[in-house]
């Protein structure tokens, strides 16, 4: 803090040492004037309003701490005014220092006026009954405490103040300024509410007290009529201002607004019952009618004390309660915490972190153990289809089931989404067969979830414990063997063997190359025909992707078609086969005319019908290549229609470009009628698993022959898949059937072939 901002500090605290040093003086010596001790006290009444002024002028306080110090600025100007005016009459009477005036006695009444409204007119916290209830008490006992010792050392000696003072008046100033005194510390207690510093309002509240207290020292100055207990009192009060003020002024705001604990323990109630019993002590009951007064007096602190303590003990009593419910709800809340943490929230079995601290214990204990990993199949479709909320209670469902049928040494776990995973010490090969068998039964037993009838099927991968295994490493043997359970057809388990890790290895190196294929040239488009029945005309061609790898050869759509659903590869590739079927439907619509396929047919997969704006990129392929919209026949799986909302929407999308639409390998899927009646279903593709049957007293062959008739009343064209033989040929023929396609018609051969086809106009062979 620079030197010229502590100056008037400094000044202030030199004249407070002034006063103090010459009052204590004139007990020893003869004053010679006592102009001396008056000159100090207006100076540090300006001093002190100078400190309230600038902590008024703070522009960060509320407006009722802002009107406090301007009130106490006022206050310390007119009692500047007030202790010259009392100057005036000690010094213009040989001998009265003692003497007040009236302009002097009303000028201390204003001072004290204002100092109670100002002290009034503070905002305070909000309070519980209890504690206004123990602030009434501690009142009481101060205003009795109070006005007893003022009576006892004062206004008792009436005929003294008389005498000394020439009036009653400075008697009555002196109880006013005790009432002042007990407001500033019940003030301390209780105000505070907004941006007032409660240490500015302990220094304010201790100059009141101190000046207060000192004002009865006039009865002690008998003998020593040139001191005044002014000397004493002002300079007390208004240094204790000024430092209040500049505390306000560099206080933190924050710390002001906080509302401080509240106390539990108070002195006053004992420093009370101690001055009564001093006083009691020192006074003779029985003779005296002061020492009755000092003895009602005890009684009534006494009672008010024990009635203090009373409601203290009562509001203990009350917290203890509040505190042991708290603790109670406390530890409610820790447990459901605990349990929170280590179980999942939907389904109320164990979670992941709770499943990977089990295993981890186990591999510790050094005991063999399987770890099993559950996927539910086709759930995307669940969620897509009927909601998330059907989709969370259809993993209640099945984690009950789970939870159900398994031992109460085994763990069931829900890593998230739609997997499980298991964890089964102490099992040999053939129970664990056992177990797993039954879990998977027991989970494609048919529930209704939400009004709708399901039959859940899972996917199990199990792998069994070794030294030197983690958490971490079981499960991803578990999710290996699960996904092989997957790619046989799910609904079923399957062990955890190396080989899978080395096919998995083989998987993502080949997926690698699958993305570059396309920039290599290794992918080529054919196209088998689709035949008119009986004669073999061709009446359409389906396009099929294959793959010639550089170093395996020809890889089976069946493998690579998977792995490019799986990698995302499949967008592109479609993309790019999309394109060059269009494109070939127009080179021989262009070189062939009439004699072209009238339909070209194009594999969409799943992937691509829920790609945001796949519809707009069909389009402009079409426009492209200048073909019309009819020639192409857009063929999508049941599961791909089942997907999503996206992709029954792409569809109509499709449909409305004036693409036909296929249904391919009908009856494979989870198929429904209505499918029909929803999708805008242009083509049926009967698969080849009812095709193979056909020529025999088998049930595919009644669904074959089922399917004519639906698809002839719904006006769909049906076309058969996979016919190898004659026989089956001229069966579907018989059946109804008008159009076929398979390996006993054509292999699927590149376009310049399908060219040389169609320069005859010939049929293929039936």
């Amino acid at each position: 803090m620079p030197v010229r901002a502590r100056l008037p500090l400094i000044v202030g605290a030199s004249l407070l040492a002034f006063s103090a040093a010459g009052f204590v003086a004139g007990f020893f010596a003869d004053v010679p004037h006592p102009v001396a001790g008056w000159t100090p006290l207006p100076v540090m009444c300006l001093l002190a309003a100078s400190a309230c002024r600038q902590a008024s002028h703070r522009v960060d306080l509320d407006a009722a701490t802002r009107r406090f110090w301007r009130h106490g600025m006022l206050c310390c100007v007119v009692l500047a005014v007030a202790s010259v005016s009392n100057a005036r009459d000690a010094v213009s009477v040989p001998g009265g220092t003692q003497r007040f005036g009236p302009v002097s006695v009303t000028l201390y009444l204003v001072v004290l006026g204002l100092a109670v409204w100002a002290l009034l007119r503070l905002p305070t916290w909000q309070r519980s009954r209890a504690e206004w209830v123990r602030f009434g008490l501690d009142t009481g006992i101060i205003l009795i405490t109070g006005g007893l010792l003022v009576w006892h050392f004062s206004l008792r000696r009436m005929e003294a103040w008389t005498s000394l003072t020439g009036s009653a008046v400075p008697a009555l100033l002196i109880a006013i300024a005790a009432a002042v005194s007990m407001i500033a510390f019940a003030k301390v207690a209780y105000a505070g509410a907004g941006s007032l510093d409660r240490r500015a309002m302990h220094l304010v509240s201790f100059g009141i007290g101190a000046a207060g207290a000192s004002t009865c020292l006039t009865l002690v100055l008998e003998s020593h009529p040139r001191l005044n207990s002014a000397f004493v009192a002002v300079p007390i009060a208004t240094f204790c201002a000024q430092l209040a003020g500049r505390r306000q002024v560099r206080c933190d705001l924050a710390a002001a607004r906080t509302r401080p604990a509240p106390r539990r323990f108070s002195v006053v109630p004992y420093l009370a019952v101690a001055a009564m019993d001093a006083m009691l002590l020192g006074t003779d009951i029985a003779r005296s009618a002061e020492g009755k007064v000092i003895a009602a007096c005890t009684v009534a602190i006494t009672a008010l004390v024990v009635a203090r303590q009373v409601t203290t003990l009562r509001e203990n009593s009350h917290l203890l309660r509040t505190v042991d419910a708290s603790l109670h709800q406390l530890r409610e809340y820790q447990a459901q915490l605990a349990h929170q943490v280590r179980h999942d929230t939907l389904t109320e079995i164990a979670n992941r972190a709770n499943f990977e601290e089990r295993v981890t214990d186990q591999l510790a204990g050094g005991e063999e153990f399987l770890v099993a990993l559950l996927d539910l199949d086709d759930f995307k479709v669940v969620n897509d289809r009927l909601g998330h909320g059907t989709g969370d209670a259809l993993l209640k469902a099945v984690s009950r089931r789970l939870h159900e049928r398994l031992r109460d040494v085994d763990t069931v776990a829900r890593l998230g989404g739609d997997e499980f995973t298991l964890l089964l010490p102490g099992l040999t090969g053939d129970e664990a067969a056992t177990l797993l068998r039954r879990l998977v039964s027991a989970v494609q037993e048919p529930l209704t979830v939400d009004g709708h009838e399901m039959v859940p099927r899972i996917s199990i991968g199990v792998t069994a414990s070794a030294p030197g295994d983690t958490p971490g490493e079981l499960l991803r043997r578990a999710d290996v063997a699960m996904y092989a359970a997957k790619n046989d057809g799910g609904g079923r388990w399957a062990w955890f063997d190396p080989a899978m890790d080395r096919l998995a290895d083989q998987d993502a190196r080949l997926g690698a190359d699958l993305r570059q294929a396309l920039g290599r040239g290794e992918l080529r488009v054919l196209y088998q025909p689709i035949v008119e029945l009986p004669d073999g005309r061709i009446a359409g061609v389906e396009a099929l992707l294959r793959w010639h790898h550089p170093q395996h050869g020809d890889i089976s759509p069946a493998v690579f078609i998977p792995l490019a659903e799986r990698n995302g590869a499949i967008i592109e590739l479609g993309r790019w086969v999309f394109a060059q079927a269009v494109a070939q439907a127009a080179a021989w619509r262009r070189d062939h005319g009439d004699a072209a396929p009238a339909r070209v047919s194009v594999n969409v997969s799943a992937r691509q019908l829920s790609e945001p704006g796949f519809v707009a990129e069909v389009e402009a392929a079409i426009r492209d290549a200048g073909v019309d919209p009819a020639m192409i026949v857009a063929e999508v799986t049941e599961t791909a229609v089942l997907g999503t909302g996206a992709a029954l929407a792409a569809i109509h999308g499709l449909s409305e470009l004036g693409i036909r639409v296929a249904l391919d390998d009908f009856g494979t899927g989870q198929s429904s009628l209505s499918l029909l009646v929803d999708c805008p279903v242009h083509v049926l593709k009967v698969d080849k698993s009812f095709v193979d049957g056909v020529t025999t007293a088998s049930p595919e062959a009644v669904i074959v022959e089922s399917l004519i008739g639906i698809t002839s009343g719904l006006r769909i064209q049906a076309v058969a898949e996979g016919v190898e033989t004659a026989d089956q040929a001229h069966r579907l023929h018989q059946a109804g059937y008008r159009y076929a396609q398979g390996f006993h018609f054509a292999r699927p051969m590149s376009g310049d072939e399908i060219a040389g086809l169609l320069r005859p106009a010939g049929p293929v062979p039936a």
